[in-house]
């Protein structure tokens, strides 16, 4: 692969998988059976202050961005890129996705958006363009404190969850689900999209995809 075909090769994936999140993000808002841990958060605040969860989320991504500089972390492409499109393609789908009022129509949302996450998850890390906001908080915490990577995921979103749920943010069966299907989710579809390198070797993203999963 020339090297002009491999970056753009990355930025599809990049840019494809956040949209695709996004868009997963707002299946599992219209299922109403609950939201993965961050988006809890960003509905929580939505119901407070009368703003689009997707324009919630876009601000909470900023100012999680602002904490890396303590916390001496570089953003990426991806990281920027993170904050500015996965809001609008939560809005976006929400605008044309309505309400699902029936158990028949709510559990396949909810499947189907789990799912997609899985696929935007593995595709958008897969192009190695840097880490979300969320993900380098967690990595950037665990780096100045010493404190496992599991146990900083695990603190973050216990609060976030807590928190948004405080706030009127659905927790649900979805919740559990998530968390117990996004770690082989990720793990397998990072495989599916490893991007070749110019060389025509295959790079997989290096890390455990459960630990760069604090989305959304």
């Amino acid at each position: 692969m020339s090297t002009q075909g491999h970056l753009l090769r990355r930025l599809s994936q990049l840019y494809g998988g956040l949209t695709l999140y996004g868009a997963s993000s707002a299946l599992l808002v219209r299922s109403g059976l609950g939201l993965e841990p961050w988006n809890v958060l960003h509905e929580g605040l939505a119901e407070r202050t009368g703003l689009s969860i997707g324009v919630v989320l876009t601000l909470v991504g900023a100012s999680v961005l602002l904490l890396w500089i303590p916390l001496r972390q570089r953003p990426g492409l991806g990281t920027i890129s993170n904050v500015l499109v996965i809001g609008v393609a939560l809005d976006a789908t929400l605008a044309l996705v309505p309400d699902a009022r029936t158990l028949a129509v709510r559990v396949p949302l909810l499947v189907a958006g789990i799912l997609l996450h899985g696929v935007a998850t593995g595709m958008y890390i897969a192009a190695r363009f840097g880490a979300g906001p969320r993900d380098g908080l967690m990595t950037g915490l665990h780096q100045r404190t010493g404190v496992s990577i599991r146990l900083v995921r695990t603190a973050i979103e216990i609060t976030v969850v807590a928190t948004g749920f405080a706030l009127g943010g659905t927790v649900g069966i979805g919740t559990v689900l998530y968390a117990l299907s996004i770690g082989p989710l990720a793990q397998l579809f990072l495989r599916v999209f490893a991007v070749p390198s110019a060389d025509g070797s295959t790079v997989v993203a290096g890390g455990q995809p459960k630990r760069a999963i604090l989305r959304r």
